[in-house]
């Protein structure tokens, strides 16, 4: 899972810093191709099976997948390039560095934005497998049509208590170290989870394989992390990474669609019976993976501002632990409510994923782009992605409205 990776990323890097007198083993082939992997792979697995047959069949979706794979590596060893000749350790400061102050600022923008539609999409998750209702008809052998309706067996209802009394107090905290431990659940939940269970329509397959693919926030710091820097050895890990990648998602994109054709929803979990036990308990333990990952996101994001907002207010005045403290409070409640407003009244994966997919094309295709001669290519493939799927998700929400 994408932020899930930061947390591990980030005491990989402290720990890869050798102290004086001492030789600490750094990063090696298979904890990087690990962690990229664990970058990926997320929430992006439960709507494969939609987006193939939006895209109109496992042909034309693997087909699209397979194009997406050169651009997707290639961005991933031109960051890796860039990185080691600038020295940076995160993508914001390359951008930064070799792009310059005010694309560096865009990247922080399209960074936060992502990281913020991306909490969305979590809690969309958490709302779709945390039903009350299927879990009650359960429970006491009714079916779900049986069941009548009581305020706080609403799902909304128990996505904001959710919010409240779990995500709320791990995301306070300035320092996530507690998420260690969370992180570790998320994924054996996560493992669990997966042992259970015309032109236009083929790229609507492509904001899908942005967001389910996209690693390559993580991967300058990955890379800054690894004992072999060599570009060569780079390009090994980053198409090891996509093609494990690759095979995880087609697969699972292949088996729902060929299993639910037509009706497959975009939450693919949510296309199998109510009433099934098995999948009742595989939606609680991946809803239960997604709200330990959520805070990392949420830290991530919230740093980039905290962190303008202190340098804006340092000119003016003294900075205090109180005034800092206060700040990381209000944004974090700022964050987990207008996300939460968001998911439930937009309740559909598939059109939160559409605006993450299009904000990908940023980090994927076009600021890698920007870094070398392969720019020209990327960009316009970037800025076509970007355009075509942010367009449609957004005409799509507003039809909605």
């Amino acid at each position: 899972m994408e932020e899930l990776a930061r947390e591990s990323i980030r005491s990989i890097s402290l720990l890869s810093r050798p102290a004086r007198g001492s030789d600490v083993p750094r990063l090696g082939s298979f904890g990087a191709i690990f962690i990229m992997l664990k970058s990926a792979l997320g929430a992006g697995l439960l709507n494969f099976p939609w987006a193939f047959e939006k895209a109109g069949g496992v042909n034309t979706a693997i087909t699209v997948e397979m194009v997406s794979l050169v651009f997707l590596i290639s961005g991933l060893v031109i960051l890796g390039y860039a990185s080691s000749i600038s020295r940076q350790k995160t993508y914001h400061d390359v951008v930064r560095e070799v792009c310059g102050q005010r694309i560096g600022h865009l990247c922080e923008i399209c960074f936060v934005f992502n990281l913020f539609m991306i909490s969305v999409a979590f809690l969309v998750v958490v709302q779709d497998q945390l039903d009350k209702r299927k879990l009650c008809a359960l429970l006491t052998g009714n079916t779900e049509g049986e069941m009548p309706y009581h305020w706080y067996s609403d799902h909304r209802f128990a996505l904001f208590v959710m919010c409240l009394f779990i995500i709320l107090p791990l995301s306070v905290p300035k320092e996530i170290g507690i998420q260690k431990y969370t992180s570790l659940i998320s994924v054996f939940f996560w493992v669990i989870c997966n042992r259970l269970d015309s032109w236009a329509s083929m790229f609507s397959v492509v904001p899908t394989i942005c967001f389910g693919f996209q690693c390559h926030e993580a991967c300058i710091t990955i890379y800054s992390s690894m004992e072999n820097k060599k570009i060569t050895h780079w390009v090994f890990i980053s198409v090891t990474s996509m093609i494990f990648c690759l095979i995880i998602y087609t697969l699972t994109g292949v088996f729902g669609f060929l299993t639910f054709g037509r009706q497959v929803a975009s939450d693919i979990l949510m296309s199998y019976p109510g009433n099934d036990v098995v999948m009742i308990i595989a939606r609680l333990l991946f809803g239960i993976s997604i709200i330990t990952i959520y805070p990392i996101i949420l830290l991530l994001g919230r740093s980039v501002i905290l962190t303008q907002i202190l340098r804006f207010w340092e000119r003016r005045a003294i900075i205090t632990s109180v005034f800092e403290s206060r700040c990381r409070l209000i944004l974090t409640i700022l964050w987990i409510t207008v996300t939460l407003l968001i998911a439930i009244y937009i309740p559909d994966m598939s059109e939160v994923i559409s605006v993450i997919g299009g904000i990908s094309a940023f980090f994927i295709f076009i600021f890698p782009a920007l870094l070398t001669g392969w720019g020209v290519v990327t960009v316009i493939t970037g800025a076509f992605i970007f355009g075509q799927s942010t367009s449609i998700a957004v005409m799509e929400l507003m039809h909605k409205f």
